[in-house]
């Protein structure tokens, strides 16, 4: 029976070769575009769920809270690891983890240099490797990293740095010029999906810093993870945690710091933290994708309702045949079905395809390495195949029920017309839904663009074009070597002016710290902490509102901070400000020296923070050099050879800050970059569907329109009266989806401290767009319905 209903389906669709088409086109565009969303989703929520004891793994994470505000962070006090482990008990095990990295030497046995490269690295604790189950192919890892100067690599590093991992154990590598680190280990290559892409882990104990006791310094490079012991639940952490943080935050002042157990699953999916080193995909994204795949097979699903349904009048003999001859209803129901199943599954084939074509280009877009082998993942092909069963049913069980419920009489006698065939008021309300998907998809376009735009263009309070940072070795030998670096540079034709800096005024790596104000107590609220020269205000071109810059100092001296630290002390006018002392995490005490202008420290996501910034010669990471904008590639050639000439033994590095602060807008360009793929998909699959619909309903009104221009109608008023019904059904779409587009994107855009304020212009600009496509689409189909000769339509009347 099955193989006999397959047969008259393959006819069936071969028969109507134009609804066949559209109906593929549409539902292998939307089905490909499904499973492209499906592969990306599934690889970004499959972060970290390799590890055994992923549900007992908890990332400690630190909250600031202020008299008007708050902040999260992912870092923590350098003390807190230690304290944890010895006032909670109920945790089984707590481990530091400190990120950084540098130039890694490796010599040959001659003592030759063999390579030299710079790396990112991990000061990590041996109870990080209890609580994560990495596979160590060689040493023991509570023994490999228990003492200082040693070193454990990834089977990646291994072969990198001496060609068979098998080698390692024993071998020497430098670190930054100044330490050498025995490889005591060497472990397997961390899989990609994981928030700790750990391949270079050196012993913790060897970690030296100077805050390592101080519990007002969070840097968001030191972070901490615990594992509760088996049958604990985190929420029974909430009471010995209160008691910790009394305990060893005493100076605060009310409930200012807190921290939270953030489980390890959620870390690659929850950037409110942020986190250092790392790259994340937000769950509002991942939602975002998903509704967008909903949409579109909802699209293409719709299309196939309303092109079977106005396709059961040609049908409706065969359906009266059929009947006559002795079928049943669930035989007929069984059979429609059957050929929808059977052109699902060819849209199936044709997604595949197009799936792989486009792979590449996905990749590109969120750059990371995204798999579509079945084999590799079975659950794309469990997804598939449900994909086939939810849309050949969602969108052939219905066309079904009303085709196999003709009456045989009226059918055969050819009385079933498109008015009473059934769904007739069905297809209106399945187009206004689909074009309200669609009205939604491109006023969300339109609003995401803007945004972006606005994030482009607004002024973030200092000048970021042209400027490169150049990183700089910090060890002592090369600190004296920084006054020649930055004189040398600094005479480059195109070079503007140049700064010792720990990071541009806008960063990722970010400090906070206690400070006091005019007296000893400390307020009640931390700040950001930054470092630089008495050329950073002119490099960055910050603007004072009082005062003047930091004067040349090799340490902290003096302090200048923004005006968002002074409002929140209360301190209205600016001037009265200078000259007052201010102590930082408790060292130095002196004057304040100016006030610049507030700046954006963090992405137009977040508030402005209190900001302090000082002197501090250890503490410059980068060389900040601004460039003549014409100049750029000549003079950033002439300042990696004096870099290079100046620090032989070290491996030049540079990016430019602009570059750094797009970074931040990663995620909305990749939903920008979606939005308008795919809006553009589903207008495309609305409109062929359109174009089909109106197709079928000017083949049944063939007579109607013979007998009006009989009557004396003209081609442009019959075309208008084919029009008027579907701009009418698009208008009402537009009404349905304003208000549902308006909620969407006031939630998304209530995620930016700065943003646009929402106009009616995008809601207009959708309403005129959809509607204009749609007369565009009807028109070129009614216009050659309308031109037929009537006496063709009539003579056998």
């Amino acid at each position: 029976m099955f193989r006999l209903n397959l047969k008259i389906a393959l006819r069936n669709l071969w028969k109507n070769k134009g609804y066949t088409f559209i109906n593929i086109i549409g539902l292998s565009i939307g089905m490909a575009s499904c499973i492209m969303i499906f592969i990306f989703v599934r690889h970004q929520l499959s972060y970290d769920q390799h590890y055994a004891k992923k549900d007992r793994i908890f990332r400690v994470t630190s909250y600031f809270k202020y008299a008007d505000g708050e902040e999260y962070q992912n870092g923590v006090p350098r003390p807190l690891g230690p304290a944890m482990k010895n006032d909670l008990g109920m945790l089984e095990e707590v481990a530091m983890l400190q990120g950084g990295g540098g130039i890694v030497k490796v010599m040959d046995d001659a003592g030759k240099l063999r390579l030299k490269s710079s790396e990112q690295t991990f000061y990590v604790e041996p109870e990080f490797f209890k609580i994560f189950d990495y596979k160590w192919l060689e040493g023991n890892p509570q023994q490999s990293l228990s003492a200082p100067n040693t070193v454990a690599l990834s089977e990646e590093m291994a072969e990198k740095f001496f060609g068979d991992w098998h080698k390692a154990v024993g071998k020497t590598i430098n670190y930054q010029n100044k330490t050498d680190l025995k490889v005591t280990g060497v472990f397997a290559d961390v899989p990609e999906n994981s928030s700790n892409p750990i391949k270079i882990a050196i012993a913790y104990a060897g970690y030296v810093n100077k805050n390592l006791k101080k519990w007002g310094s969070v840097s968001s490079s030191s972070e901490c993870y615990v594992l509760l012991k088996g049958g604990a639940d985190v929420a029974d952490l909430e009471g010995p945690k209160n008691a910790f943080i009394k305990k060893y935050y005493v100076d605060q002042t009310g409930a200012r710091t807190d921290h939270f157990f953030q489980p390890l699953t959620d870390i690659h999916t929850n950037d409110i933290y942020g986190n250092f080193a790392r790259k994340t995909t937000s769950k509002s994204s991942l939602a975002g994708l998903v509704v967008i795949g909903i949409f579109l097979m909802i699209t293409a699903c719709i299309n196939f309702i309303n092109l079977a349904t106005a396709q059961a009048v040609s049908r409706s003999k065969e359906v009266g045949v059929r009947k006559v001859m002795g079928s049943m209803r669930k035989q007929l129901i069984f059979q429609f079905l059957t050929e929808t199943f059977t052109l699902t599954a060819i849209a199936l084939v044709i997604a595949c395809a197009l799936t792989e074509a486009a792979l590449p280009g996905m990749e590109s877009l969120f750059k990371e390495n995204i798999s579509f082998s079945m084999l590799e993942h079975p659950v794309i092909i469990v997804f598939m195949l449900s994909m086939v069963l939810i849309v050949g049913f969602l969108a052939g069980f219905y066309p079904a029920m009303i085709m196999s419920g003709f009456s045989p009489a009226l059918a055969i006698k050819n009385k079933i017309s498109i008015g009473n065939s059934g769904g007739g008021y069905l297809r209106k309300v399945l187009v206004v839904v689909q074009f309200a998907i669609t009205i939604i998809l491109i006023t969300g376009t339109l609003v995401i663009l803007k945004q972006m735009k606005f994030l482009r263009e607004k002024p973030l309070g200092f000048n970021s074009s042209a400027v490169a940072l150049v990183r700089v070795p910090m060890d002592s030998l090369s600190v004296l070597k920084y006054e020649g670096l930055k004189i040398r540079i600094s005479k480059i034709p195109g070079v503007i002016s140049a700064t010792f800096c720990s990071a541009a005024p806008s960063s990722g790596d970010n400090n906070t710290n206690n400070f006091s104000f005019g007296k000893a107590e400390d307020a009640d609220f931390n700040a950001n902490t930054k470092t630089g020269d008495e050329d950073y205000f002119k490099t960055f071109g910050l603007q004072f509102v009082a005062g003047k810059p930091l004067s040349k100092s090799d340490t902290i001296k003096e302090y200048v901070v923004n005006e968002t630290l002074l409002k929140k002390l209360n301190v209205t006018n600016p001037e009265d400000a200078i000259g007052k002392l201010m102590s930082v995490g408790g060292g130095f005490r002196g004057p304040v020296v100016g006030v610049v202008k507030d700046f954006n420290n963090m992405s137009l996501k977040e508030a402005i923070s209190p900001i302090i910034i000082v002197s501090q010669k250890t503490r410059y990471e980068n060389i900040a050099v601004k460039m003549d904008s014409r100049q750029i590639a000549e003079v950033s050639k002439h300042i990696e050879a004096v870099w290079n000439a100046t620090y032989v033994d070290y491996v030049y590095s540079s990016s430019f800050v602009d570059d750094d602060i797009n970074a931040y807008y990663e995620s909305e360009r990749v939903m920008g970059t979606l939005f308008k793929v795919f809006a553009t998909v589903i207008i495309f699959i609305a409109f062929i569907g359109l174009f089909g619909l109106i197709s079928f309903v000017a083949a049944q009104r063939t007579r109607e329109m013979a007998i009006r221009k009989v009557l004396g109608a003209t081609t442009m008023e019959l075309v208008g009266m084919l029009n008027s019904s579907f701009l009418l059904m698009v208008f009402f779409a537009n009404i349905v989806a304003w208000p549902v587009a308006y909620i969407f994107i006031s939630k998304w855009l209530s995620g930016y401290t700065y943003r646009i304020s929402l106009s009616i212009w995008p809601f207009i600009v959708a309403m005129v767009l959809s509607m204009t496509i749609t007369m565009i689409t009807v028109t070129l189909r009614s216009y050659r319905a309308a031109r037929t000769n009537p006496i063709d339509a009539l003579k056998y009347e």
